[in-house]
């Protein structure tokens, strides 16, 4: 359509859009300091490693789940938020990137309920590079696009690293995925590509949970009607929506995605 790059208006000030984006992370992070500060686990990871547990998945994450498989885990935001609201869980969490992966192993360096794989999830196995973002956890393997650096200021690329690839299948086999199980990616636009890494075990978890995007963020990603699309073809039903990013016109930017598999009955996460 004339006059609309990605779904945003060419005409509206960019700046303003990311001012609006960053006041909404801002009120986000304080709302998750509020939390932290409650659970001494939590405050101690933040206090003692500078990891801000990623409590807005709070809602999502529920008692009776058995295994949680975390790809895309940076230094620990998601899993220790696991840990917290989904306390009985094994979780298996995958993080690339040196950094961020060696801050994740201080953290949970004394739960033997949570191991790392030092890797990326994807179709095939080897060694591809990954654009290192400025905020790390804002790196992807597909580089970097201008949207997101104009709409999330900070985040541009740095340097490239090379890091190991593979299939979820080439790490862990489906006996480590107990039922109930979640698998959650958050991979900034690689969701398609790790998801098919992930279709050999697919059938092993009980819910997938997955950042999307809405517009393109990084260059070549899958959109959000892509992974809808996929994972419907799959037997996966769209069961909620949550933490949406805006822009301030009220334009989505990305979202979390929770889908139920419909072969294993009705879903008990509300």
């Amino acid at each position: 359509m004339e006059g609309v790059s990605h779904g945003i208006p060419n005409h509206l000030p960019v700046q303003d859009n990311a001012l609006k984006i960053n006041f909404s992370l801002l009120l986000l992070r304080l709302e998750k300091i509020m939390h932290v500060i409650l659970s001494p686990r939590l405050l101690k990871a933040l206090y003692a490693h500078r990891v801000l547990a990623g409590t807005e998945h709070r809602s999502i994450l529920k008692t009776h789940l058995v295994t949680v498989v975390d790809v895309g885990a940076n230094r620990g935001q998601f899993a220790l938020a696991a840990r917290k609201w989904a306390n009985k869980a094994t979780i298996i969490s995958f993080e690339p990137l040196a950094d961020p992966a060696d801050r994740f192993r201080k953290v949970f360096q004394n739960d033997p309920g949570v191991t790392l794989f030092q890797a990326a999830v994807g179709p095939r196995a080897g060694e591809t590079t990954i654009h290192v973002s400025a905020a790390d956890d804002a790196s992807s393997l597909l580089p970097i696009g201008p949207l997101q650096e104009q709409l999330f200021p900070g985040t541009n690329e740095i340097r490239a690293e090379a890091i190991r690839i593979g299939p979820l299948s080439d790490f862990i086999d489906h006996e480590a995925i107990v039922s109930p199980a979640m698998l959650k990616l958050d991979v900034q636009g690689y969701e398609l590509e790790a998801l098919r890494g992930c279709e050999e075990l697919l059938g092993r978890f009980s819910y997938v949970y997955v950042e999307c995007s809405f517009v393109e963020l990084y260059v070549g990603q899958a959109m959000v009607d892509d992974v809808i699309v996929w994972l419907h073809e799959r037997g996966w039903v769209l069961s909620g929506v949550y933490n949406v990013i805006k822009e301030h016109r009220g334009r989505s930017i990305q979202s979390d995605f929770l889908f139920r598999n419909s072969y294993l009955g009705q879903s008990t996460v509300t």
